[in-house]
């Protein structure tokens, strides 16, 4: 069996590949949703832009429920204490997808023109706000989260829902919407043409400038704001204990394991080109090209994120002793053990899937497509 140490920084990374999955997967679905009303003019042209994503957008979600079940098995502790401090933001979350299955499914059986708009707006809903929160969901990550654990373990949240809505959290949500509508519009731009397709390629554009600026401009604030830094010493092979190190806060923590290891600089790297890249492809209407760096700007920007915050996961401002790191808040060794064989064994189950549905589901979709398909399209 894998050491417990190397497993711990297994499941590190393999939360992190699963984070990058959602975001390219059930991203590019959601930065569609987010376009949806701005891109098509009338409804022949809304219904082309929902049947883009409409065959496999719910396949999508699996990325979205995996990751939540890995944080779930991994890290019990960042779950629990997670899902009770940002209760209102998950709940929030949960809301606005709720938009998205039944916007799908019945948003073109009634051919009244209030029901479709009230419902691209609810697509709309169901895209941008996901994204939204996420981002504001890590720039509060960096900063710490008011929590602390009492000696039986058990967190207590001392913050509120209005307190996550601070000016660089806030910034880190223009970066993921922004990223996520980037990687929408290069997808639609892939799979229609015409007008919609060049409208596609404009808000991709400018969504792709937006992200640079704001993910630039947050590095740049991220360099002054109070990282964390473990100073005890560390049993890597220890059972977890979230209380057994201390942490001290200092400015510019966060950049420590850029300066000890140069090569990390390609993440941030990686996500500017990668936007960037993006839209000079776009320009140039090489749309497959196009997607295909839009997903590696996602790679690199949440790259980004776990490269600085390393080893921490749920830093803690008010009890920073307490904060979660890979070492301490994960499960036992033969749970992390039996979940990574079932990742082996299914995970590339879950990839040939999904690219064969892709493969069968490829090419443009057209109004004539729409008008002879009247009533089997979304």
């Amino acid at each position: 069996m894998i050491d417990y140490p190397t497993l711990k920084i297994i499941w590190w990374l393999l939360v992190g590949v699963l984070l990058v999955g959602f975001a390219i997967m059930d991203g590019h679905d959601m930065g569609v949703g987010t376009l949806l009303p701005f891109v098509g003019k009338d409804d022949v042209e809304r219904r082309v832009v929902i049947n883009t994503v409409g065959p496999h957008w719910d396949g999508n979600q699996v990325w979205f429920i995996t990751g939540g079940g890995a944080i779930f098995a991994a890290w019990p502790l960042v779950y629990a204490t997670a899902f009770s401090g940002f209760y209102w933001a998950m709940l929030a979350v949960l809301w606005a997808l709720f938009f998205r299955p039944v916007g799908f499914d019945y948003r073109s059986k009634v051919h009244h023109p209030l029901w479709r708009r009230t419902w691209d707006w609810g697509l709309f809903v169901g895209g941008a706000v996901p994204p939204l929160i996420f981002g504001v969901a890590f720039g509060n990550l960096l900063q710490g989260v008011p929590f602390h654990f009492d000696e039986r373990l058990v967190s207590t949240y001392t913050g509120s829902f209005w307190q996550l809505l601070n000016p660089f959290a806030l910034l880190a949500g223009v970066v993921s919407s922004a990223m996520i509508t980037m990687h929408g519009g290069a997808y639609l731009a892939h799979r229609t043409e015409g007008a919609i397709q060049a409208r596609a390629i404009r808000a991709a554009v400018a969504a792709a400038l937006v992200m640079v600026v704001a993910f630039v401009a947050a590095g740049v604030w991220l360099q002054s704001i109070e990282g964390y830094r473990i100073t005890s010493a560390i049993d890597p092979a220890a059972a977890p204990d979230p209380l057994g190190k201390t942490v001290v806060r200092e400015a510019g923590a966060w950049m420590a394991n850029y300066r000890s290891q140069p090569l990390l600089w390609l993440l941030p790297a990686l996500g500017i080109a990668g936007a960037l890249g993006s839209a000079a492809l776009l320009w140039a209407r090489r749309t497959l090209a196009a997607f295909v760096s839009s997903a590696l700007a996602q790679a690199g920007v949440i790259g980004t994120a776990g490269a600085s915050m390393f080893p921490f996961v749920m830093p803690s401002s008010t009890m920073p002793a307490a904060s979660l790191t890979v070492w301490d808040s994960v499960s036992s060794h033969l749970t992390l053990g039996i979940m990574f064989w079932a990742t082996v064994i299914f995970m590339p189950l879950i990839i040939f899937y999904t690219g064969w549905a892709y493969r069968v589901m490829r090419g443009k979709v057209t109004a004539a497509y729409i008008r002879e398909n009247e009533h089997g399209a979304y």
